[in-house]
Parts: structure tokens; C-alpha cells; sequence
């Protein structure tokens, strides 16, 4: 299988080094010396650069003022950002506003996309449900309402999987929602009477919406969304079959290449240190069972790739094979979530007591590392979704 990037792919990989080449993994106080959150807001001056270099509009259609690349490439800027744990919703945005112009309407499409890569808008998702062990879906329910309802909760002009032309009614908790309060909208998953699964898009500010400040692993802020009765017009909500599945896949996989570039980062980090670093008049890096688990780590990194590009690939280009996407999506996110996971313990391990000062970064991507594990479901909720697909889908 042949995983060469095309040169507007690579081209992109080249703008976001450069971007990327002047943020300082330590430029907000460590998580470990932070009793909450380091920082109230996003890294703006990183945001409004990414804006200025186009890569917020990267998969974005020309017709929405985009480059029109694919998960591929935003994949590949993710990686680069991980290098340097930057603090931008880069996957949350880009991959609600892919999502948008996916399964949307042209009207909400016209009204969110431009502004959203230009750096005007930012959007996020909430992916975690209520606890983040049950599908996000099922921890909001979406009702229509008719135009003659005095009250929302009406049922005038459809029941279940299909909307008046009024609008919905939401309510339900969305927990732990990744840049909450910066974003401007927020994607939220539901489901109908009916158990059919939906994606409104709700403004932050909209009436019935209250955040609830929540911190993550890596220092971050984080929210509980919650929705009373919250209002969402018709085009606001987008019950396309396959959007909220789909744009669950597109974020497991982004995190998957979140951590696949923390781990070369990482790795790398390691490397020089044991390079230089000497014990009996020999560089660390010379001893057998240093080389030894380093080389180990080195193949971890080596299949979270392959895994990745695969998923990538796959919701790229809606390609077919022997199981669903999500199989691949699944594989991707198990090595990812043990591989970064070895990854930090080792480079920890091989750096000694000076990879737990605070004055060193590597403690700040052991933190992130841990986050991104468990994102979106550790390795064992993926591996038992692979299972039920193997189960439902029997190879040879």
C-alpha cells in the first residue's frame, strides 16, 4: 500500500512547521504546579497564525474559501502540532466545520465555514457523553417543535427521525468538551425519540446553554455543557444519515495523530538527552538495554503510523475493505493509546529523576499523552468495538 503524500499534502506539512517552529511547549505555567486550569484561553496569537497561513482552511471546499485537502492533510498538521502541545482547537474546528460541509446545508455551510477558516469562528464538539463510557449521543435528546407550539416539546410537524421546519428542543449533558468556552459554536450529539443519532450545532451563548468550568490531564480547560431546553432552528441541526459516525471517526483519528507526533517529539527528546548524557565515561545511549527499549519505542511509533495513515485513508476516501472504517478507526486508536502510553513511561524511565523537573518539558507531554489516551476511549473500549465488528462482520 502505497501512503506517498501528495505535494499540496506535503506542502501543508511545510507551512505548519513554520508556524509551529516558534511556540514553546512551556509557555503556560506547568500543569503540575497548577491547581487548575494554566491558562483561561486558547493561544490566540498561534490561532490567528494558523489563520493567516490558511491552515484552518485547509480541508475546507475553495468554494468556502478552503484549499479543499482531505483528513489526510489535517492529520499531518496535527502531528505537527503536537510536537509542541500547542493550545488550539485545530481538530475540534476543522473537523465539526468538515462535518458542516459534509452533511449541512448550503445555508449553514455559507454561515459558518468561511468565518471558521479565516480564524473568526471557532467550533468544538462534545464526543464524551455524559461520563464518556456511554455513546455521546444518548446524553441528549433532540425533540421537534412546530411552528403553533406555544412551548417547545411539541410534536407538530414530525416525530422522531424527522424535524418541522420550526426547529428542536435539546436537552442533556455533554461532559468534558475540549475548549468550551472559547468556542464560538458547539457541536453537540443527540438522538430522537426514535434512537436516531443527530448533530446540532448550537451557539455558546444561545439561551439554555451553561458551561461548567472542568480540567483536564494536560491542564486545560475543559466543560460540562449542559442544555435545558435549548432552541435550535431546522438548519441547525443536521440528521444526514451517518454524520455523527462519521465525524466521531474523523476526531478518533485526529487524536491518533495527536499522539503519534507527541511520541516522535518525545522519542526525539530521549534521544538527545541519552546521547549526551554519560555514565562511566560512556554516553547512556551506548548501553544495550537503553538502545534496547529506545528501538522498542521506535516500533511502537512505527505501527501508530501505519495504523493512522490506514484510518486516514480510509475516511478519506470512503474506501471499502473486509470490515467498516470504524475497524480501521479502532486499530489505529488501540496504538495509539498504548503506544504513546509506552512511549512517555520510557522516556521517563530513561531520563531519570530529570525527566520530573519542572523546569524540563518532558513532564508536560508525559501529561498530554495521558489525556490523549483515554480521549475519545481508551485502548480496551476500542478493542471490544473491534471485537463486536469482527463478530459482525466475519473475515475469509
Amino acid at each position: 500500500m502505497d501512503f506517498t503524500f501528495t505535494e499540496e499534502q506535503q506542502a501543508a506539512v511545510e507551512a505548519a512547521r513554520a508556524v509551529f517552529s516558534d511556540v514553546a511547549p512551556d509557555r503556560v505555567p506547568s500543569p503540575a504546579l497548577t491547581p487548575g486550569a494554566v491558562a483561561e484561553d486558547i493561544d490566540r496569537q498561534l490561532w490567528n497564525e494558523l489563520a493567516r497561513t490558511d491552515l484552518l482552511g485547509l480541508t475546507l471546499s475553495p468554494d468556502h474559501g478552503g484549499a479543499g485537502l482531505d483528513p489526510i492533510a489535517l492529520c499531518l498538521v496535527l502531528r505537527e502540532s503536537a510536537k509542541v502541545l500547542a493550545r488550539v482547537p485545530l481538530l475540534e474546528s476543522c473537523a465539526v466545520a468538515m462535518a458542516v460541509q459534509r452533511y449541512g446545508g448550503s445555508a449553514l455551510a455559507a454561515e459558518l465555514l468561511p468565518r471558521a477558516g479565516r480564524g473568526e469562528l471557532i467550533m468544538t464538539v462534545g464526543a464524551n457523553g455524559r461520563s464518556g463510557h456511554d455513546p455521546a449521543e444518548l446524553a441528549v435528546t433532540a425533540r421537534p417543535y412546530g411552528e403553533s407550539d406555544a412551548e417547545p416539546g411539541g410534536v407538530a410537524g414530525g416525530s422522531g427521525g424527522g424535524a418541522g421546519e420550526s426547529g428542536w428542543v435539546l436537552d442533556g449533558v455533554q461532559s468534558a468538551v475540549p475548549w468550551a468556552q472559547a468556542a464560538d459554536w458547539i457541536a453537540v450529539p443527540a438522538h430522537t425519540d426514535g434512537g436516531r443519532p443527530v448533530l446540532a450545532l448550537v451557539p455558546r451563548t444561545r439561551d439554555g446553554v451553561t458551561l461548567a468550568d472542568q480540567v483536564s490531564t494536560s491542564g486545560e480547560r475543559l466543560a460540562e455543557v449542559r442544555l435545558d431546553a435549548v432552541r435550535v432552528e431546522a438548519r441547525e441541526l443536521i440528521d444526514a444519515d451517518g454524520c455523527w459516525d462519521w465525524l466521531r471517526s474523523l476526531l478518533t483519528t485526529g487524536t491518533c495523530a495527536l499522539a503519534l507526533g507527541l511520541g516522535e517529539r518525545v522519542l526525539a527528546m530521549t534521544a538527545e538527552y541519552t546521547g549526551k548524557r554519560e555514565q562511566f565515561g560512556f554516553p547512556v545511549a551506548t548501553f544495550q538495554a537503553v538502545a534496547v527499549q529506545a528501538a522498542d519505542r521506535y516500533i511502537d511509533l512505527r505501527a501508530m503510523e501505519a495504523t493512522l495513515w490506514q484510518a486516514a485513508w480510509r475516511i478519506s476516501n470512503d474506501a471499502g475493505g473486509p470490515l467498516p472504517a470504524a475497524g480501521d478507526v479502532a486499530v489505529a486508536k488501540i496504538w495509539a493509546s498504548d503506544g504513546v502510553r509506552r512511549v512517555v513511561q520510557t522516556a521517563q524511565h530513561l531520563h531519570g529523576g530529570f525527566g520530573a523537573d519542572t523546569d524540563y518539558p518532558l513532564h508536560r507531554f508525559h501529561a498530554w499523552a495521558k489525556q490523549i489516551e483515554l480521549s475519545l476511549g481508551p485502548a480496551a473500549a476500542h478493542e471490544e468495538a473491534l471485537g463486536d465488528l469482527l463478530a459482525a462482520h466475519p473475515l475469509g
